[in-house]
């Protein structure tokens, strides 16, 4: 029976769909920022500079204050001291580890609707907005590629490193 399906496998017809990504095509899908700021691109940004940015593209879901709407985009900012709580409330001020992290997630997947639309220096200026709604930087702090991963969030030792041997995670 093995057999058959390895013959059948073989025969079956192909379809012609996708094709092999271009090396350009590759490198540009080659986004990945690790805690430590590898893979960050040079630029800077305060939330000086972010606050209008956050205003007009995060705003509406995220709400003036980083609220969120309840039930449909979440809160970016609060719950502070609620994670071990019954209820805990997970925002970029009280669960995420690392501002890096931060800062990849709206470069590759904010605006909601449009994502990958931001200019880099409007990503970290962002990024320093809502780390000011949250009280982590200050209002004129830039933030760059040298500077981000320098921050320490609230929960930064919050994350239990995996044990098994066969995990080469690091801290």
């Amino acid at each position: 029976m093995l057999i058959s399906f390895a013959a059948f496998g073989q025969q079956a017809p192909g379809y012609n769909l996708g094709r092999t990504p271009t090396p350009d095509q590759i490198r540009a899908a080659d986004i990945t920022v690790l805690p430590d700021g590898t893979g960050l691109p040079a630029g800077q940004g305060n939330a000086v500079a972010g606050e209008p940015i956050y205003k007009s593209r995060c705003a509406v879901c995220h709400g003036p204050g980083g609220e969120g709407r309840k039930g449909e985009y979440p809160a970016l900012v609060g719950g502070r001291g609620t994670l071990a709580t019954a209820k805990p409330v997970k925002t970029v001020g009280s669960y995420w580890p690392y501002a890096t992290t931060v800062w990849d997630h709206i470069n590759r997947a904010m605006p909601f609707n449009t994502p990958h639309v931001l200019p880099v220096n409007d990503v970290y200026a962002v990024t320093a907005w809502i780390l000011y709604l949250n009280g982590i930087v200050t209002r004129d702090q830039q933030l760059s590629d040298k500077t981000l991963p320098k921050v320490v969030m609230p929960n930064r030792n919050g994350f239990v490193v995996d044990s098994r041997p066969d995990i080469k995670a690091k801290r």
